[in-house]
């Protein structure tokens, strides 16, 4: 998990009143990638904050698995990124189906940077991809070259999406960038977090899940 991408949406989350409940693909600590964190100083203010909240701290460290919560109770899920999602989100069945739930029950679903890889795999009630038809946007071929991970990962998650029928948006490499299409909220990079949970509290706050 690239630790920008969870950290600057709980702090929105949370200080705007939301509750909010951590969980992973198998539960126990969250797998956080080194290179998104820095020396003290240097980090973006949400990961500045995280290292002074040992709260936050230990929830990252001992968070359930996702198939442990009860989602019935939840308006939204959020979907952070990394390069670990890549490999973790696509290919896991629950996830898929979860997103599924959502989607029926009208819920938000959000997701940002490689995030979006945990909607590949959902599928519409008519059975076509969840993605099909939907404006999104995702962390950009052209910014997995830039990174030079594009032979790392198991697919560009841009051409991965615009394969499933999605209607991909973006700005320039790291730019910040976020789309709302109806209750689905998707952002581009680590820099997008961001305008992401924004647009998430926006739908929250027109009222009802």
């Amino acid at each position: 998990m690239w630790l920008e991408e969870l950290t600057t949406p709980y702090y929105a989350f949370r200080d705007a009143g939301a509750e909010v409940t951590l969980a992973s693909i198998t539960g126990g600590p969250i797998p956080v990638d080194a290179r998104s964190l820095g020396p003290r100083g240097e980090n973006d203010a949400s990961v500045e904050r995280y290292l002074d909240d040992p709260k936050l701290q230990a929830e990252v460290a001992t968070t359930p698995a996702f198939t442990a919560v009860d989602p019935s109770s939840f308006d939204a899920v959020f979907l952070p990124g990394g390069h670990g999602t890549m490999f973790d989100y696509p290919e896991n069945p629950q996830l898929a189906q979860l997103i599924e739930r959502f989607d029926r029950e009208g819920k938000v679903i959000a997701a940002v940077c490689h995030g979006p890889a945990g909607l590949v795999a959902a599928r519409k009630p008519d059975g076509t991809p969840f993605v099909a038809g939907r404006r999104l946007a995702a962390f950009t071929d052209s910014e997995e070259r830039a990174v030079g991970l594009d032979q790392a990962v198991p697919f560009l998650l841009e051409t991965r999406l615009r394969e499933l029928g999605a209607l991909h948006e973006g700005a320039g490499d790291w730019e910040a960038f976020a789309v709302r299409d109806q209750r689905l909220v998707t952002g581009q990079n680590p820099a997008s977090a961001t305008r992401t949970a924004a647009l998430v509290m926006e739908i929250l706050n027109e009222g009802g899940s």
